[in-house]
């Protein structure tokens, strides 16, 4: 992005982005870079498709299509980190972010595609909409502003300062500003207010959906009722994100995305947010085809010390003849001397009821889930904001929808299991014996039971809320990763081998800004510096980290 700005300021924003990352660009994106003598072809206008092409790129990037750019956006850092998998291979001789050694190339995918697969998408968007005079785009103006806000917090959860407000603003000497975590969930916010009032004509059919938004739309198919109930419900995960931040301003967004006068939260799982890949699933190529991801050891742990029905769902027996039959999972962070020692551990699948996230032809991203909002509810219930609603009855029909989701039967005898707790763990493949067990008693080892048990305090419902919502945010690692810095639950494994040279005690807190993203913006990183709270490294917690 910033190599784009400073040596091809004059080039249209699309074709730049084509030519710093290519890979990032759909095919049909081609159309738009053969035209050098500025005419508009009539096809690319033709059916709105300058509108649309860009917003469908920019919902495919949320969770990127092309297999090596997600193993290293998402799947090396937030799947590993959140406890949901783990690699078995021994990536830069052992040294790599499943212990802390912080991989820079690595790391840079992450806002590669959130800048020039997102955010820029929803640039060259803004940038075609003049040629289309006289047509009121406020449908289609709301989707591309949900989906900056719900790429970029996860960059700014990621590594706290970001670039939203002044993207594609360079400074004279064209370096760009980041804006501070803080400022930059006040501008989600803010983003959120116009995008829900652009959304409530349509809804209320005092306007019509335009056919750009109709084609745009990968998630819904042009249904704006549903695109305000995702406004609200991120606007509601964004609220609690900084409750331990800012509990004033959390307040005040979470009611506003409570309160039935501005849309209502998604409710039932025809209501999830789902993207058609268009092309294979990135995660079935690094799982079945190079063997580079398998189960994480905290994710089998609970679901079998749970008697949890959907652990079928979520993953295969192992093969390995050493626990041939066993749901089992890798402990995050273990020492690794060949691929083969782990590869026969459990697989990570993701079999939903509606639809099998990890199918190898017919895959969908997950983005957010009627479950997520109920547990979203409950924990606003505990915090007593208005519309809330009752904890326990919005924390029991999180599982009931999550366990519709997945095709898992009826909860209810779930539900009522008061004794349950995550099974010990115990690794017979560990290179030195017993380094890698968690044994009962062991403080790591989650004691949360199912039942929801009014006589409990405060601190222990949210970590019942928060235990049962990591299990049904699965296999988006990402928010898993969030909510686990965020509140402390649910309990994880420690890594067993930290390769952080010191920088990072205990779990990860943050990512490191890559170096591609400093040396380009020299200006723009040394004022950034001043918004973290420590040394630009994983030890650092950022801005809502503060419970």
């Amino acid at each position: 992005m910033y190599e784009y700005m400073n040596k091809h300021k004059k080039l249209p924003l699309l074709i730049a982005a084509c030519l710093l990352m290519t890979t990032a660009c759909t095919d049909n994106f081609k159309d738009i870079n053969t035209n050098p003598a500025g005419v508009k072809p009539d096809v690319f206008l033709a059916d709105f498709k300058a509108l649309a092409l860009p917003l469908q790129n920019a919902q495919r990037s949320f969770h990127h299509y092309i297999n090596w750019e997600y193993q290293l956006q998402r799947n090396l850092n937030s799947d590993i980190y959140s406890g949901y998998m783990m690699t078995p291979t021994p990536f830069n001789g052992g040294n790599n972010n499943s212990n802390y050694f912080m991989m820079d190339g690595w790391n840079e995918w992450i806002l590669n595609i959130a800048y020039d697969g997102v955010m820029q998408g929803v640039a060259d968007y803004e940038k075609f909409k003049p040629e289309y005079e006289g047509i009121d785009f406020n449908d289609t103006d709301a989707l591309g502003l949900v989906l900056k806000v719900m790429e970029m917090h996860k960059v700014a959860d990621i590594f706290g300062p970001l670039i939203y407000t002044k993207y594609s603003k360079p400074n004279a000497d064209l370096s760009i500003d980041f804006d501070s975590q803080q400022n930059g969930f006040k501008a989600f916010f803010a983003d959120l207010d116009v995008a829900v009032e652009k959304l409530k004509p349509y809804v209320s059919g005092t306007k019509t959906v335009t056919s750009a938004f109709k084609n745009a739309d990968l998630i819904y198919g042009g249904d704006p009722e549903k695109w305000l109930k995702l406004a609200n419900t991120l606007r509601l995960r964004l609220a609690l994100r900084i409750v331990y931040a800012d509990a004033t301003l959390a307040k005040t967004e979470g009611e506003k995305a409570l309160d039935p006068a501005n849309g209502g939260l998604l409710e039932e799982n025809a209501d999830n947010a789902l993207v058609d890949y268009g092309s294979e699933s990135p995660i079935v190529v690094i799982i079945e085809d190079w063997s580079d991801i398998r189960t994480g050891a905290p994710l089998a742990s609970l679901l079998q010390g749970y008697g949890d029905p959907r652990i079928t769902r979520y993953m295969t027996p192992a093969s390995d003849a050493a626990v041939s039959g066993q749901f089992i999972g890798i402990r995050n962070g273990v020492a690794i001397d060949d691929k083969s020692r782990y590869s026969g551990y459990s697989k990570p699948i993701a079999s939903a009821a509606s639809a099998n996230y990890f199918d190898r032809l017919k895959a969908k991203a997950k983005v957010m889930t009627a479950a997520e909002a109920w547990f979203l509810k409950a924990e606003a219930a505990l915090r007593s904001w208005a519309n809330a609603g009752e904890a326990k009855i919005n924390y029991e029909t999180g599982v009931e929808k999550s366990f519709e989701e997945w095709g898992a039967g009826p909860a209810t005898a779930y539900l009522q299991n008061s004794t349950a707790t995550a099974a010990p763990y115990v690794d017979p493949k560990s290179m030195v014996a017993n380094a890698n067990n968690v044994p009962a008693g062991n403080a790591n080892l989650s004691t949360i039971t199912i039942q929801w048990n009014p006589a409990d305090t405060d601190e222990r419902k949210l970590e019942r809320i928060i235990t049962q919502k990591w299990i049904a945010l699965y296999p988006d690692g990402q928010e898993a990763w969030t909510e686990f810095r965020r509140t402390g639950y649910p309990k994880l494994f420690p890594v067993v081998v930290n390769n952080s040279n010191g920088t990072i005690s205990g779990f990860i807190n943050r990512l490191p800004i890559p170096s591609k993203f400093r040396n380009s913006n020299q200006g723009g990183y040394t004022k950034a510096l001043t918004m973290l709270d420590g040394p630009d490294n994983g030890g650092t917690k950022v801005w809502w980290d503060k419970k």
